[in-house]
């Protein structure tokens, strides 16, 4: 086992968790739009919270990559 494939696992492992908590704030905001119960502070704010997780999506999945030189 080479001393890349531990954090590969961790990112991997990473992912799941980030993809898990995305999916779950798109349902509840969802759910506030629906039911008309959300201020829009509140929608704003979870919003950006869910772009952010977008965003750290994004980086764990570049560290998956492979490096290709062309």
């Amino acid at each position: 086992m080479s001393s890349v494939e531990p954090f590969q696992n961790e990112v991997r492992q990473k992912l799941v968790e980030l993809r898990l908590e995305h999916r779950d704030l798109d349902s509840s905001i969802q759910a506030l739009i629906e039911t008309g119960r959300a201020d829009m502070l509140q929608l704003q704010r979870m919003k950006k919270k869910k772009l952010q997780l977008k965003d750290h999506i994004k980086q764990l999945e570049a560290q998956l990559r492979p490096d290709i030189i062309a």
